[in-house]
């Protein structure tokens, strides 16, 4: 991926008022990012954790959206990342839900899926980072092949937000 500045990335989403994208919180540390490990921007806000935001380029644009996490109900228990795969223990795998954009987002549609809490599938996949043994499982498939399918899942949502 390609390194971000804050303007890129608050004038990328889709489904967030000019206003919220203003005043949410921009990672501190965009200089600091090992973007070639990155194929997109995700975080979770500090000052409220139950909101996260993940901005892509998808067709030469880039695309963000705002994400809520689900309250987590139940006990622990392993749970997998829809797009990297990784399995998680506990909390590690959340139900993010983004508004659509558009209209049908001000009517309170919204579209969801069950991925990293730490949006960091990135580095999961490349073993940048761990989520414990066991945790990946020894594929077929090239890692180039692994990041597309990882990639192709992440557009695929970013569709279902868009449309």
């Amino acid at each position: 991926m390609k390194p971000l500045t804050e303007h890129d990335i608050r004038a990328s989403f889709v489904n967030s008022t000019k206003g919220e994208a203003k005043r949410m919180h921009v990672p501190k540390d965009l200089g600091e990012r090992r973007w070639d490990d990155l194929d997109f921007l995700g975080w979770t806000d500090p000052a409220a954790p139950d909101r996260s935001y993940l901005v892509m380029e998808l067709d030469g644009s880039l695309v963000g959206i705002a994400l809520r996490r689900a309250a987590q109900a139940g006990r622990a228990r392993k749970t997998m990342c829809t797009w990297c795969l990784t399995t998680h223990s506990g909390d590690g795998v959340s139900l993010m839900s983004a508004r659509k954009a558009g209209k049908s987002g001000q009517l309170g549609n919204s579209v969801g899926v069950y991925v990293c809490a730490d949006l960091q599938c990135s580095l999961y996949l490349r073993g940048k980072k761990s989520a414990g043994p066991g945790s990946r499982f020894k594929e077929a498939l090239s890692l180039d092949d692994q990041v597309e399918r990882m990639t192709a899942g992440i557009s695929a949502f970013l569709g279902r937000v868009n449309s």
